[in-house]
């Protein structure tokens, strides 16, 4: 909140791609994250360019690690049933109430 996050913004970041108060690196940022939680192989060489008009070297390495950090440690509490605020399918398979 520090950097000028308010909890309406915070309330927008579903809707990063088109909200005006999103600045073009935080809908990279979004979409790059989103994809990697979602979708890791559609990170493709077109992102990839567009990402680094935006942000150097250093910090395209650390958005991976902090993004890849964020997943895992997201997918251990789901794996351990620890601390679920919201409901959030980040995988492409059917929820497990939808398996036959």
């Amino acid at each position: 909140m520090q950097l000028g996050l308010t909890e309406e913004l915070y309330q927008q970041v579903g809707r990063y791609y088109d909200h005006p108060d999103f600045t073009p690196r935080e809908r990279l940022a979004a979409e790059f994250a989103e994809r990697f939680a979602i979708d890791h192989t559609a990170i493709d060489d077109e992102l990839w360019g567009r990402m680094k008009e935006h942000f150097s070297d250093v910090e395209l390495l650390e958005l991976t690690v902090t993004v890849g950090f964020c997943v895992g440690l997201g997918r251990a509490f789901q794996v351990l049933d620890i601390a679920r605020d919201f409901d959030v399918l980040w995988s492409r398979e059917p929820p497990p109430d939808k398996v036959h």
